[in-house]
């Protein structure tokens, strides 16, 4: 395919470019086979993959690893991104890279439910501002950008299935020191609403069960005082665009298909369940397809089949 990127933004020439694709083609393809993804995303390697790979080793350098914030709603493709570019990232460029998410920093189900019990009933549901240990990825991310070549660095994961994080014995070790940190979530780089946005509610949940605004208020506070420092740490922040927050709903629901078949049905939500659910995440899903794009640096436009049709590329800040 021709690269979706701007003419004048790529970030290798036309010919390097093909060269490169052609032989990163086959790890690309195995790649692809590892994670169950059609054969035919082989075709966006140098019109999309391989450009937005290059760009990012090009902004790392030796004094630090390079942090970069992936936006972009439920079921967007964030973790596949991520994945993806980690793997082209180390064999097509020798750049170590470690993936993080804001969800495997979520607080553990006994903490949200004393949150719950103290602040708002709401907040036992994770995912909103507030049900997140910003301390511990404030922590993450001080420790990999001062790792050595001999570094043991836990990585904290969540069981999404069980609803809780997994334990301290089972978390994954990153050895080293990483050249790039993508650090991927649904809210990642965002900021809070202005107060008067919040005064009505944006769907049945916040109706019936948020009728004071109590738990929109404490999620946006949080955002503003707790969340902007773990944000200001990121160098670059990529969004995936996604066509419309009804789009969440599709991709969503299939993402709970794909893990009752993984998860034999353990800890898979009802449609009904899973409806109440992304509810919790539209108010400031909406805020962000509004208020994100203009100072996000790298735009990657969805359309509804998942698929980018647009690159908008902007200034790095590094």
């Amino acid at each position: 395919m021709a690269s979706l990127w701007p003419a004048s933004a790529l970030p290798l020439a036309t010919a390097e470019l093909a060269a490169r694709a052609e032989a990163l083609a086959p790890a690309f393809l195995r790649l692809l086979a590892t994670l169950n993804l059609p054969s035919e995303l082989n075709n966006d390697l140098p019109g999309i993959y391989l450009p937005l790979a290059a760009w990012l080793a090009q902004q790392t350098t030796e004094k630090k690893p390079l942090l970069v914030g992936v936006n972009g709603s439920q079921g967007s493709g964030k973790s596949t991104l991520c994945t993806l570019l980690s793997g082209l990232l180390e064999v097509g460029f020798a750049q170590r890279c470690c993936v993080l998410s804001l969800d495997d920093l979520y607080l553990t189900r006994d903490q949200r439910q004393a949150l719950a019990a103290q602040v708002h009933p709401l907040l036992v549901t994770r995912g909103v501002p507030g049900t997140h240990d910003v301390a511990l990825g404030l922590q993450l991310f001080e420790s990999l950008s001062n790792a050595s070549e001999d570094s043991r660095i836990p990585i904290p994961r969540f069981d999404k299935a069980l609803d809780d994080r997994v334990t301290e014995s089972s978390r994954e070790i990153f050895v080293g020191c990483p050249d790039l940190i993508l650090f991927e979530g649904w809210c990642v780089g965002a900021v809070a609403q202005p107060e008067e946005e919040l005064e009505q509610p944006v769907n049945d949940l916040e109706a019936a069960e948020d009728r004071d605004g109590r738990w929109r208020g404490y999620v946006n506070r949080q955002l503003a005082e707790v969340y902007s420092p773990l944000f200001a740490r990121l160098d670059l922040l990529l969004m995936l665009k996604i066509p419309s927050w009804e789009m969440v709903d599709v991709w969503r629901s299939k993402q709970e298909a794909q893990l009752a078949t993984r998860n034999t049905g353990r800890g898979v939500m009802t449609k009904s369940a899973l409806q109440r659910f992304i509810m919790h995440y539209e108010r400031l899903t909406r805020h962000q397809l509004v208020e994100m794009p203009p100072r996000a640096n790298l735009i990657l436009e969805l359309n509804e089949n998942q698929r980018v049709v647009q690159v908008i590329k902007k200034s790095a800040t590094t």
